[in-house]
């Protein structure tokens, strides 16, 4: 059971308990939050409340949330578009729509299940819900995962990542004609404080820094190719996003512009993945192919 004891900032007068509890405590989700008031596990002054009631400054909310039970994660037979494979790594092109690792509402289908599947032996380091992951993309976002199957690999991977030495290669169709063929964004990256689901360019965040090319100018978008220095959250939706350049298709950080072919979520590729071999110490560069509809897109925007 987890117990959370907050007090109303003069900033948050009249905002809806659920919305309230939801900016604040952001690995609670709004629904979630909902059924908690209506079994009454929150309240505000000692008082159980509806999700519509309205906070002012100095109200005391106390909620109670049980401890989530993670349930058994599977091995799941899913094909893998294998990029790369050895006894110590193997590096997939994940595709669009697929959650990297089991999380609340995502405990089945994922890429972690798939992979476990294909594999015996994976690296432990991050617990049973993320055998094997060192880093992960967003569900929406395509390309190159590597996967470490045993500790010795997730440690040099993890340090490559640390270092900034690990290469990765997206490429993105961004709302807009850019005007500069390339440039830095070097902007900090932290939690929105208007949506505590969101990631935003703020003050005191965490350095992020994107670089970008442009590949092709197009009728109202752009082909652009990025590559990170660092590897934050959301990191090139939120960096395009500030130059008011979005990701086409990007539901949370986009301006709603209509695409030509449906994206079903921002479009964007993880293309290139270059490490050095955890053994060997060999260079080694994977090239995942862009989805299909990238294609179509660029073909009706010329």
């Amino acid at each position: 059971m987890k117990q959370y004891r907050l007090t109303v900032e003069e900033d948050q007068e009249n905002e809806r308990i659920d919305r309230y509890i939801c900016n604040v405590l952001a690995d609670l989700s709004r629904s979630y939050i909902q059924k908690l008031c209506d079994g009454g596990s929150i309240t505000a002054n000692g008082r159980t409340v509806k999700p519509s009631f309205r906070v002012k400054p100095g109200d005391e909310i106390e909620v109670i949330a049980p401890e989530t039970v993670i349930p058994d994660i599977l091995p799941e037979d899913i094909p893998l578009d294998i990029l790369y494979e050895d006894d110590d790594v193997l590096v997939v092109n994940k595709p669009k729509g697929m959650v990297v690792h089991p999380a609340p509402g995502h405990y089945s289908h994922t890429l972690v299940n798939a992979v476990m599947y294909h594999c015996h032996d994976l690296s432990g380091i991050n617990g049973v819900t993320r055998p094997g992951i060192v880093h992960r993309i967003d569900k929406d976002t395509s390309g190159s995962v590597i996967i470490c199957k045993n500790d010795a690999a997730h440690i040099s991977i993890a340090g490559q990542l640390e270092e900034h030495s690990l290469k990765r290669e997206y490429i993105g169709i961004v709302t807009g004609v850019m005007e500069n063929p390339s440039g830095t964004v070097d902007a900090p990256i932290g939690r929105s404080s208007n949506d505590r689901k969101k990631m935003a360019v703020v003050a005191g965040g965490k350095r992020a820094v994107t670089h970008y090319e442009v590949e092709q100018q197009l009728n109202g978008f752009s082909l652009v190719r990025f590559s990170l220095e660092t590897g934050r959250t959301h990191q090139i939706r939120v960096h395009m996003a500030s130059i008011h350049h979005p990701l086409a298709g990007d539901e949370v950080y986009g301006n709603g512009k209509k695409t030509p072919v449906p994206t079903f979520g921002q479009a964007l590729h993880a293309r290139i993945l270059g490490f050095s071999h955890p053994r060997t110490g060999e260079y080694i560069e994977t090239f995942a192919p862009a989805p299909e509809y990238f294609g179509k897109f660029l073909n009706l925007c010329k």
